[in-house]
């Protein structure tokens, strides 16, 4: 699944997980694990398209210690990055500005996947 961050570091943050509650990549199936790394394909194209950021950030924190905080809620975070932005960690009373509502990345890309859902037919 893509799903959009309820908390984004930036603009266009996107989460992609398995379908399957799972907090460790091992023990997806072959099958899972393909689904999910070509679910992830997508989805740094959309936000490509969608966003033309400058890069993007591709993590996942895999265990308790890493910094997952839900057991079994195994995810990757893509966050986009344009060059001299200041967003990615908050720098002054744990405050951050996200540019964009989640109500506006989310009609982007709706659109963008309504729009590659008609392409395929």
């Amino acid at each position: 699944m893509i799903l959009l961050n309820k908390f984004p570091y930036n603009s266009g943050h996107l989460l992609v997980l398995p379908r399957q509650h799972c907090g460790d990549l091992l023990k997806l199936s072959d099958e899972q694990y393909n689904d999910l790394q070509n679910t992830l394909k997508l989805a740094v194209k959309s936000i490509q398209e969608v966003y033309q950021p400058s890069a993007m950030n591709i993590g996942m924190n895999h265990g308790a210690a890493a910094g997952a905080g839900l057991p079994d809620h195994l995810h990757y975070h893509l966050v986009p990055r344009w060059n001299g932005d200041l967003n990615f960690f908050p720098l002054i009373a744990e405050t951050k500005l996200v540019i964009e509502d989640l109500s506006e990345s989310y009609e982007k890309y709706l659109k963008y996947f309504q729009n590659l859902s008609g392409a395929a037919r």
